[in-house]
């Protein structure tokens, strides 16, 4: 059975070029599904239920790769699901039927693809944080607070016990959380904030 996904990015868009394709390539009108909804949304109701009445030996069918999926990694592990479960995807626009030998070809070049990608980015992170880190630089938040002063300041009021913990907050300009981080790591010295 060839199960029809739809989706629209907005309310101002319309669904009838995708639903008139999706009839002419064999789904029941009562097999389609839709959404109005971006593609980076990840719960999308109409994908959803299509995808819970697809069933061993049934087709999903979209009208382009993009109405299904925001990123190529989303596409894969979605078509590897459905593969998985022996189900069949095929994509109107870009000529793609995971069902035949060619689609299948083509669905792997793109996962090689994808996870080529992957890698290199990978790749040239790590070599970003070693040359940042071969400059003197660290990664991570910087600290609230750097100064030496400013942070005896803190520690002065907080003793004195003569101004509220609201008042030393805005005083130094931290959260009520970073303040007891900050007076924990005068506890525990081996621990500096």
């Amino acid at each position: 059975m060839l199960i029809g996904y739809a989706r629209v990015s907005t309310n101002d868009q319309t669904l009838d070029l995708q639903l008139d394709a999706l009839k002419q390539a064999g789904c029941d009108p009562q097999s389609i599904f839709t959404d109005q909804k971006s593609g980076k949304d990840i719960d999308r109701q109409g994908l959803n239920d299509a995808l819970s009445h697809l069933r061993a030996g049934d087709t999903l069918v979209v009208w382009r790769l993009d109405r299904l999926g925001r990123t190529l990694k989303q596409l894969i592990e979605l078509i590897n699901d459905l593969n998985n479960k022996g189900v069949g995807f095929k994509s109107l626009q870009e000529n793609i039927d995971t069902t035949t030998s060619g689609g299948k070809l083509i669905f792997h070049i793109f996962g090689a693809l994808a996870e080529f990608e992957r890698e290199v980015i990978r790749e040239r992170t790590n070599a970003g944080l070693t040359a940042a880190r071969a400059r003197g630089r660290l990664g991570g938040r910087p600290k609230a607070i750097s100064n030496p002063k400013k942070l005896a300041l803190l520690y002065s009021l907080y003793d004195s016990r003569q101004h509220s913990v609201e008042a030393i907050c805005e005083t130094v300009g931290i959260s009520r959380a970073t303040l007891y981080k900050y007076l924990k790591a005068r506890e525990q010295p081996q621990n500096a904030a």
